[in-house]
C-alpha cells in the first residue's frame, strides 16, 4: 500500500466517525428550528442552497449532457419529491410534534425499508435472516410510536411527528430503490445536483401555500446560521463524506454509520435539546439496530 493510499485510508476512518454526527445534525436542527422556520421553506433554502454550492463543482457537467437530462427530467422530479420534498420537508413539518430523538431512531428503519421495497418491487429475495431483521426493526420501531405503552393502539393516539417520520423515513427508502434501479447518464455530483434542483422546483407549490398560510421566515442571525448549517454540514458536507468512506472502505464498512447516527442524534438532542432518554427509547434502539444490523450484515460466502 502506498503513502497515499494509507493516508485516504487513515482519513477515511475518521470520517466513518465523524459522518453520522453531519446526518444527526439535520435531526437535532429540524427540531432546534420548528418554532421558527416553516418546513418547506427550511426544506427549499437547504436544497436551494446545495445546488449553488455544487453547481460550480459540475455545471460543465450538467452542460455537457443536456440530453442527458432531456431524457431523465421526469425521473428527476419524482426522485426530487420524494428525496428532498417529501423525506426532507417531511422531516422538519414532524419536528413540531416529535423530538429529535425519535426522528433519529425511527429514521433509521429506513434501510430496513430499502429491503422490503426491493422484495416487494422488484422481487429480490428475501433471507431468512434479513426477515428476522426486518421484523426487530419494526417492532423497535412499535416501541418507540407506541411510547412503550400498548394502550396507545387502543386510543390511537399516536404522535403526529412519529407517523410523519415513518412516511418519510420509507421515501427515503423509495428514492433509495429507485436511484440504484433507474440508470442515469449523469455522475454521482451533477444527478445530486439535478435531484436536488428538481426537489426545489416541485415544491414551489407547497412553498407558495405555505407563504399564504404562515408568513415567510425572519431573515435574523439564528434563520441564517441554520440554514448554513443545513446547506453546508448534513447537505453538501455529508454526502460527500460518505462517498469518500466508500470509495476508500467499501460499501460494507461505510454501512457502520446506520448504526451510528440514530446514537449520534440521541447524544446531541440531549446536549443541546436537553431531551431525555425514555426506557421505551433503550428498548426500541435495542430491537432496531439489532434488526438494522441483521438485515444489512453481508452473508459470508
Amino acid at each position: 500500500m502506498d503513502s497515499a493510499s494509507g493516508r485516504d485510508r487513515r482519513i477515511a476512518h475518521v470520517l466513518l466517525f465523524l459522518t453520522p454526527a453531519m446526518f444527526a445534525t439535520n435531526m437535532v436542527l429540524a427540531r432546534a428550528t420548528a418554532d421558527f422556520i416553516p418546513p418547506v421553506a427550511l426544506a427549499e433554502l437547504r436544497w436551494a442552497g446545495v445546488v449553488l454550492l455544487l453547481l460550480p463543482f459540475c455545471g460543465a457537467e450538467l452542460r455537457q449532457r443536456r440530453a442527458a437530462l432531456a431524457r431523465e427530467w421526469r425521473g428527476l422530479l419524482v426522485l426530487g419529491l420524494l428525496g428532498m420534498g417529501i423525506c426532507g420537508a417531511g422531516v422538519y413539518l414532524a419536528a413540531a410534534s416529535t423530538t429529535a430523538t425519535n426522528i433519529g431512531l425511527l429514521y433509521s428503519f429506513s434501510p430496513i425499508g430499502i429491503i422490503l421495497l426491493s422484495r416487494a418491487m422488484f422481487g429480490e429475495r428475501l433471507s431468512p435472516r434479513q426477515a428476522l431483521g426486518a421484523a426487530l426493526a419494526l417492532s423497535g420501531v412499535l416501541v418507540i410510536v407506541l411510547r412503550g405503552d400498548p394502550a396507545t393502539l387502543l386510543r390511537l393516539s399516536f404522535s403526529a411527528g412519529d407517523l410523519l417520520i415513518l412516511v418519510a423515513a420509507m421515501s427515503w427508502a423509495l428514492y433509495a430503490v429507485l436511484l440504484k434501479r433507474w440508470p442515469s447518464g449523469l455522475g454521482v455530483n451533477a444527478r445530486l445536483t439535478a435531484i436536488a434542483a428538481a426537489g426545489v422546483i416541485v415544491m414551489l407549490p407547497f412553498l407558495a401555500w405555505e407563504l399564504v398560510e404562515q408568513g415567510p421566515p425572519v431573515f435574523d442571525a439564528r434563520t441564517v446560521a441554520a440554514v448554513l448549517t443545513l446547506v453546508v454540514v448534513p447537505g453538501a458536507g455529508a454526502y460527500a463524506t460518505y462517498s469518500y468512506v466508500t470509495k476508500h472502505l467499501g460499501p460494507s464498512r461505510a454501512g457502520l454509520m446506520l448504526y451510528l447516527s440514530p446514537i449520534y442524534t440521541a447524544v446531541m438532542a440531549w446536549l443541546f435539546l436537553r431531551e431525555a432518554f425514555a426506557a421505551y427509547h433503550w428498548i426500541g434502539a435495542a430491537l432496531v439496530l439489532s434488526g438494522l444490523y441483521l438485515a444489512t450484515r453481508r452473508q459470508r460466502p
